[in-house]
């Protein structure tokens, strides 16, 4: 009796080992990323921010970008509100992509937003209703060319949402659903400094491109302006040099210069030849940042020395304030029309 006993329990362990094996291996392996986890470039989310994105009207092969967006879930379709910020005047427009499970698309935007320069947000919705969906399976990237001849491969800041199911408050009769970047109950917090590593010497033939965008609004008319922004600028010994401007758009994109940013002393006497350095950027109000760095050597064929690439910039706090307008998207809702691309 006893001995049959421990066999039955011994069968019975094996069919739960087995049971177990079989359940690890029809999903990933490992456990799931916690959406609790800080927005970055490296996992997946809910909502999606691309740091730029441009188009030469006349000549695609001057300038344009492929976003690039995949379901990474194999259960359930994606429905994703785009939404294309131009950067000069705030301006929005959007449309719409719809992928099956564990599906990728990609399109160029000189063929959706041609000649227009700015960040793109992509938002998980319901099929249903269009409104925001915890779906934290979206991850993308961008793959960026300029006249200018910097190129770049970018990957989308994914947020998380933090809530199940449908957006909270937003239903079939809501015209527009508010989107809280607070870490607790909606999506994960925006950074508020960004950290703008290793700058090369301009005097080495480096043509450093920074872009900077302000992360709020109202995506149904304008997204919020960048304002006034201060930065400190670090030579490679530590020394500082402090600056500030103002954008009054959205976007800000700027090669380093003796202008930009206005040093003392100026940034080729910071950083001559040889040497590097970094720099920090926060606004001067409460709100979220996000930005990206673009590097540029023509003569990267000919100087071991000499590198091109690039990378979204680095989070070094969290802009907490979320709410009152700040650090919040307001979209418009309604339902998806998977016919836009």
């Amino acid at each position: 009796m006893q001995t049959t006993h421990k066999r039955t329990n011994s069968l019975l362990a094996l069919a739960a080992l087995v049971i177990l094996s079989v359940t690890a291996l029809a999903a990933d392996p490992g456990q799931a990323y916690p959406p609790q986890s800080e927005a970055s470039d490296d996992k997946a989310g809910s909502l999606l921010i691309y740091n730029i994105y441009s188009s030469n009207a006349v000549s695609r092969s001057l300038e344009d970008t492929r976003i690039n967006i995949t379901n990474t879930s194999t259960g359930s379709p994606a429905f994703v509100h785009l939404f294309f910020v131009e950067g000069a005047t705030c301006s929005v427009s959007d449309s719409y992509v719809c992928l099956t499970e564990a599906q990728t698309a990609s399109f160029l935007t000189s063929d959706i937003d041609p000649g227009v320069a700015g960040y793109l947000i992509a938002v998980a919705v319901d099929g249903v209703t269009g409104c925001p969906r915890s779906f934290n399976f979206l991850i993308g990237d961008l793959l960026a060319r300029f006249s200018t001849g910097h190129k770049v491969n970018l990957g989308a800041v994914a947020f998380s949402a933090l809530y199940d199911g449908v957006l909270p408050g937003c239903n079939g009769n809501s015209a527009t659903a508010t989107i809280v970047f607070n870490g607790t109950t909606d999506y994960n917090v925006l950074p508020r400094a960004l950290a703008f590593d290793n700058i090369p010497a301009r005097a080495s033939a480096n043509d450093t491109l920074l872009i900077l965008n302000r992360i709020g609004g109202d995506l149904a008319s304008k997204a919020d302006t960048l304002g006034s922004i201060f930065g400190i600028l670090y030579d490679d010994a530590s020394k500082a040099s402090s600056f500030s401007f103002t954008a009054g758009s959205c976007q800000f994109r700027s090669s380093l210069t003796n202008s930009f940013p206005r040093t003392t002393p100026r940034i080729d006497q910071l950083i001559p030849a040889g040497r590097s350095g970094w720099m920090k950027l926060w606004l001067s109000s409460e709100a979220g940042l996000l930005g990206a760095m673009i590097i540029w050597n023509p003569n990267v064929d000919a100087d071991a020395d000499a590198f091109n690439g690039g990378h979204n910039l680095h989070r070094l706090t969290a802009a907490t304030n979320a709410g009152n307008g700040l650090n919040t998207f307001t979209m418009p809702v309604f339902p998806p029309n998977c016919s836009s691309l």
